[in-house]
């Protein structure tokens, strides 16, 4: 049996919508429900916006604002995720709010501009957003100075006024979570049998590397990691998008789909494929459920790998500090795709020369210290509809 306790003291939840069942989760302006969607129905507001092309276009505007989500304790980060659909020229904007127990405490922060495609807006975060009770750090709403115990977003749905197909939003939710409290030393297995040692799930293995000469978005290759990790996720599910939506890889490479997915990943403004919830965003293009979140150890990683739900993860660290993984990096995604019979971690990294030198064992301390300090423990979960995740912790953090 999987224990459902945390195995260090700290502070994280999360909370998703899924749509239309959420509706009356928040408050819906110009917004209507449609198959298992949020699209835009009568106007609630204008918006003038310059596309890429430098051309001035008025859009109409809907937006859904959630209900402030109480977290239980001083919240220090908020990382929203969503999945949503932006056919023709259609996008859409994210906002988050810090709440307190005496209402908002925090005005609204833009953390994301998404588009699905780029041609008629640039998918950004917003930069330059800081003042004394909070600051956007690229996908992260980091608050300070604020008495926060929750959080709240709000998620505007924009089409040109003389186009008729609009956005549809599908999910969108929060990881929040409090400070971290540093090093705790490794974690033990769950209570009970470690049902996941020594289970490997069968995720494909893809070299960011074979990319390296590739121009464009974040610098080719090199810096591919998360769209890599995403795309083979994906893989895994069967849910690799077909040839047609990346024909446009001219040449073709040693694996165009990647190069699909780092230019749809891309965050025009931090200049990178990295931003998080642009790749989970991605990935909901493709049939699957994905959301960002925390967790607290890998004795958490272990129900998702016995649940059958491989991991993309985030971690830093120098050369050695790993072993096994012999290079500097200040944040790297990588999968999990399971357990020795011992309890080490193995992963897919995409940071290797070619796709067979993917699959690494790692000792599980050091390990799970890269991890937790270097991203505080972020995981993207990627699943189909319906399938199930395994049952969360009694401060559920997914």
């Amino acid at each position: 049996m999987i224990s459902t306790t945390p195995t260090t003291g700290r502070d994280i939840t999360y909370r998703g919508f899924r749509f239309p069942d959420s509706l009356d989760s928040g408050v819906a302006e110009g917004l209507e429900p449609s198959g298992r969607s949020l699209v835009l129905a009568e106007p609630a507001g204008l918006v003038d916006r310059t596309g890429p092309d430098g051309r001035l276009r008025r859009h109409v505007a809907g937006r859904w604002t959630s209900a402030p989500v109480e977290a239980g304790f001083a919240v220090r980060e908020v990382v929203p995720s969503w999945t949503a659909d932006t056919p023709g020229d259609s996008w859409l904007r994210v906002e988050a709010r810090g709440w307190g127990d005496d209402g908002a405490a925090t005005g609204w922060y833009v953390l994301a501009d998404w588009a699905a495609a780029d041609h008629a807006v640039r998918r950004t975060s917003v930069p330059g957003q800081r003042d004394g009770v909070a600051r956007v750090d690229t996908d992260t709403l980091v608050l300070a100075g604020a008495a926060v115990t929750g959080w709240q977003l709000r998620v505007t749905l924009l089409r040109p006024e003389d186009a008729t197909d609009g956005p549809l939003l599908h999910t969108v939710g929060a990881v929040a979570s409090g400070t971290h409290p540093g090093p705790t030393g490794p974690t033990p297995g769950p209570a009970g049998a470690p049902v996941a040692w020594g289970t490997v799930l069968d995720v494909p293995r893809y070299s960011q590397r074979l990319h390296a000469g590739v121009q464009g978005w974040g610098g080719g290759g090199d810096s591919w990691c998360s769209p890599t990790c995403i795309s083979m996720v994906l893989a895994y599910w069967g849910a690799v998008p077909p040839g047609d939506r990346y024909a446009w890889v001219d040449p073709p490479g040693p694996r165009p789909v990647v190069v699909h997915a780092a230019r749809h990943c891309f965050d025009h403004a931090y200049g990178g494929a990295g931003n998080w919830p642009f790749n989970t965003a991605y990935a909901g293009l493709h049939g699957v459920d994905a959301f960002v979140t925390r967790l607290r150890s890998l004795a958490e990683a272990e129900a998702f790998v016995a649940a059958g739900i491989p991991l993309v993860v985030s971690a830093a660290f120098r050369a050695g500090q790993v072993p096994g993984l012999d290079y500097d990096t200040a944040g790297h995604l990588m999968v999990l795709v399971g357990f020795t019979s011992t309890g080490d971690p193995v992963l897919n990294d995409p940071y290797a020369p070619d796709d067979d030198g993917v699959r690494r064992t790692v000792p599980r301390g050091p390990f799970e210290a890269a991890w937790q300090a270097g991203s505080g423990g972020v995981a993207y979960v990627l699943r189909p509809p319906g399938f199930p995740l395994p049952p969360p912790p009694a401060q559920p953090n997914w």
